[in-house]
């Protein structure tokens, strides 16, 4: 089953350091690092979103069990959620390839006055 491409850059697949996760494109926030779990995908994947409106989701076709997830701000392509695939039972998947920064704890503040 493939849903992206790999091209082996997706640099948050094993980081795992204090902070969020916000769109690349808008700096919109998006995921919290609590959020954040080790899954055998090449992508980093989350179990929630910071905002009810963080992300946008739509119906991935020919795949009920997926939805294509973009920002919930400017529209930015992210990646999938995959429905009930969590690290616990009833829990979703979210994960995304290079359509996010990460910004640190404590250093929040300062990239959001830039928006």
């Amino acid at each position: 089953m493939s849903f992206c491409s790999f091209f082996g850059n997706e640099v948050f697949q094993n980081h795992f350091e204090p902070g969020i996760y916000v769109c690349a494109k808008c700096g919109y926030e998006l995921f919290s690092s609590h959020a954040k779990y080790a899954h055998s995908s090449p992508w980093p994947a989350f179990t929630e979103t910071i905002h009810a409106d963080s992300v946008a989701k739509r119906a991935e076709h020919n795949r009920p069990q997926a939805l294509k997830v973009s920002c919930g701000r400017c529209g930015n392509g992210l990646g999938h959620e995959f429905l009930n695939d969590g690290p616990k039972p009833g829990q979703s998947r979210f994960i995304f390839s290079s359509s996010m920064k990460f910004i640190p704890k404590g250093k929040e503040s300062a990239a959001s006055e830039g928006h």
